[in-house]
């Protein structure tokens, strides 16, 4: 009304002796000349702000993602439980999704989603705030508990008079419960479920604001810069989670020369609250720009034409005194709950929708498990740090899949694909994906020699229910078998500790550390040379090195096909639906891709990759901790297996959509057939859509084809 109104006092400004009707529309032919360039300032601010936003989400998002480990590692906690904390983003996004994607976009949409990313600001500081209430970390050793971290002086690591298993552990019920950080891992949980219940109204509410006001044809390329520049914050993200992968979790707080572990161990924790404290700072600026953007925005003149437009109907008063009563009906909750009954009954007797909807749900499961997991299989499989391997899928990965969506966006334009072209398209530049995907099964490294758990001391490898940890040179000494606190030794065998390899003295102190006198190296047939270990695992073979390559370069080219046909299988999805709905489309979309795969994929990843453990931690209370080792072949076979599993039947289902896609074409054109009747309905034309019905309910060609 505030736009209508200062339009009227320019015409009564412009025109005040000027009664005729020939001068009023004149008049309002040249108000949509004025209106146009506020509508494509605005449009494009709305556009900047909601990018930004889109940037903010997938930061936060990566920054979990790259965090995964840290966590698991720092709160001694199983892949699974890590999963269940992850998919609490998913629920948060649950919760809402449905109301927000439907209610929302009758109410104002900017300031909605202005209110989301106060609350992913807030679920990302409450997800760091157990890093301000815990004590220092006190990670696995079999050394720090015998001598002071700073003395050079000799000492026997075998130490056979003193039960370490004792030492080690503290048994006692009372302290653990007391042990700060026995349940702090359920504030991550929290913070991360508020930041999913804050991500919500951005996609739907965003995307349906852009193509309520955007020119039809240029929605493709818009969604597509979205998408582009929403991957550039997976890309910061797992460089910043790269830079605080590198830092120790208290930096700042202890002295780092006392630190034996390094980024390459195990049990080594980065600083994963720093992240989130960025992240949660951006997505509160990110908020301040739809704070003062419109609640609407003029449409498009070509779209105006078509529908009634407010700017031709400004100076005819009975149509303006019309108006109020048209908006206020909205405003009733039961009418607007009845609405969205019959609403939500159009879309699901949409057998196209419904067939996309199950092969997305198919293909999400796999990628989401796959994602959450990629960190850890880079540092099991090939020998990487949490670091490197952040920095690595940030720098090689992510780029190519952002190039793919932009240019899969162009393509879609340049080309003005139909509903029948963008799913070959899409279908055809997935499958390529698939069949890169299937080549990582041949990229793989042997399993880590580790004596007593995957190798004897003689470095034979040993099936691993005869595993022993104990043998002749080990038999003196009084060794805790539950800590992991490996050296390696020179004929390049990893040892469970320095005590299990017979070691009778060390010198040194922190990273510098060395054990000498090993009694297993000398047992060692194949090994002739010094009988000395250092700390930490052995480096990985130089063949694993070369696999790395082959694997980075499969997912370069796997990531670029299936971008490729990101954008046009993103869009398919909104030209199957009636216009007004594709609110309640997108969101319900977004609703069972958490539910059914965001929510239960990591959980289920998890728990089959917690079977591959061969080695786990032991808590300060006795418990059971993080894996330290996984068996690396069944590690590879099970993550990747699993996620091949679930891509190929959505294959198929792709398969059925485009033959349903095809079938109501056809009944389209036989009802055209007398006006002349295309054989395909371009994607932008969403005139078209409604006048064919075989984009938005297929339910009436449906009965005209069994007819």
């Amino acid at each position: 009304m505030t736009a209508e109104t200062e339009s009227s006092n320019i015409d009564d400004s412009n025109q005040e002796a000027e009664p005729s009707q020939l001068l009023d529309y004149e008049a309002s032919e040249k108000l949509p000349v004025k209106k146009k360039a506020s509508c494509c300032t605005g449009l494009k601010v709305f556009l900047a702000a909601l990018s930004f936003s889109y940037f903010s989400k997938t930061l936060s998002g990566t920054i979990m993602k790259s965090s995964i480990t840290q966590i698991e590692r720092r709160f001694d906690l199983p892949s699974s439980t890590v999963g269940f904390i992850d998919g609490s983003f998913e629920m948060g996004n649950l919760l809402v999704i449905a109301f927000v994607s439907y209610f929302g976009a009758k109410l104002h949409r900017p300031k909605v989603i202005a209110v989301g990313c106060f609350t992913m600001a807030l679920g990302s500081l409450l997800t760091a705030l157990p890093h301000f209430f815990m004590g220092y970390y006190k990670y696995e050793t079999a050394s720090d508990t015998r001598s002071s971290a700073n003395s050079t002086s000799s000492m026997n690591p075998c130490f056979p008079h003193q039960d370490l298993n004792e030492t080690f552990l503290d048994t006692s019920q009372s302290a653990c419960e007391k042990e700060p950080s026995s349940y702090m891992w359920i504030y991550i949980l929290l913070g991360n479920l508020l930041r999913g219940i804050g991500e919500t109204p951005i996609t739907p509410l965003g995307i349906s604001y852009l193509d309520d006001f955007a020119k039809e044809e240029n929605v493709p390329v818009y969604v597509a810069c979205l998408h582009t520049i929403a991957m550039m914050g997976p890309m910061f993200g797992f460089l910043l989670g790269s830079l605080c992968a590198r830092l120790y979790v208290d930096v700042g707080f202890v002295d780092l020369g006392k630190i034996s572990i390094t980024p390459q161990d195990s049990r080594w924790v980065g600083a994963w609250w720093l992240g989130f404290l960025i992240g949660g700072t951006i997505s509160f600026l990110a908020a301040i720009p739809f704070c003062f953007l419109p609640k609407s925005l003029k449409r498009p003149l070509k779209a105006n034409k078509d529908k009634t437009s407010p700017g031709l109907l400004e100076n005819a008063g009975a149509t303006k005194k019309s108006l109020p009563p048209a908006k206020s009906k909205p405003t009733k909750w039961s009418t607007m709950l009845k609405d969205f009954c019959t609403s939500l009954k159009k879309i699901l007797s949409n057998r196209m929708y419904v067939t996309f909807l199950c092969c997305s749900l198919l293909q999400f499961s796999s990628f989401i498990g796959f994602l959450t997991y990629k960190p850890k299989y880079m540092e099991q499989q090939y020998g990487q740090s949490a670091s490197k391997s952040n920095f690595l899928i940030g720098l090689t990965t992510l780029p190519p899949v952002g190039i793919g969506i932009f240019l899969g966006g162009i393509i879609m334009k340049k080309y003005k694909m139909s509903i029948t072209t963008a799913t070959k398209f899409a279908f055809t530049m997935s499958f390529f994906a698939y069949s890169f995907t299937l080549l990582h099964f041949f990229v793989g490294c042997e399993n880590q020699v580790v004596a007593g758990i995957t190798a004897s001391y003689d470095g034979k490898p040993i099936p691993y229910h005869e595993n022993s940890v104990f043998t002749d040179c080990n038999s003196g000494c009084k060794c805790a078998t539950n800590v992991w606190d490996p050296v390696c030794g020179g004929n390049g065998l990893t040892y469970i500790s320095a005590c299990l390899a017979g070691c009778t003295i060390s010198e040194g102190h922190g990273k510098n550390m060395v054990f000498r006198n090993c009694s297993c190296l000398e047992a060692s047939s194949s090994w002739s040379g010094n009988n000395s270990v250092t700390l930490g695992q052995c480096p990985k073979s130089d063949d694993c090195s070369m696999m790395f390559i082959y694997y980075t370069v499969i997912q370069v080219l796997s990531g670029f096909c299936y971008a490729l046909g990101g954008t046009p299988a993103y869009l398919i999805m909104y030209r199957c639906v009636q216009p007004e709905l594709k609110s309640l489309a997108v969101g319900l979309h977004t609703l069972v891709m958490r539910m059914l795969a965001g929510i239960p994929a990591p959980v289920y990843f998890g728990a089959l990759i917690d079977k591959t453990c061969l080695k786990w931690a032991s808590t300060r209370c006795g418990q059971r901790g993080a894996c330290r080792l996984y068996d690396t072949n069944a590690f590879r076979y099970v993550y990747l297996g699993l996620s091949a599993v679930l891509r190929a039947p959505s294959y198929l289902l792709a398969i059925l959509f485009f033959i349903l896609v095809k079938k109501n074409i056809q009944n389209k054109n036989s009802r055209l057939a007398e006006n002349g009747g295309k054989d395909d309905v371009p994607m932008n034309k969403e005139d078209n859509c409604k006048n064919s019905e075989h984009l938005t309910s297929p339910s009436e060609a449906e009965k005209e084809s069994h007819t």
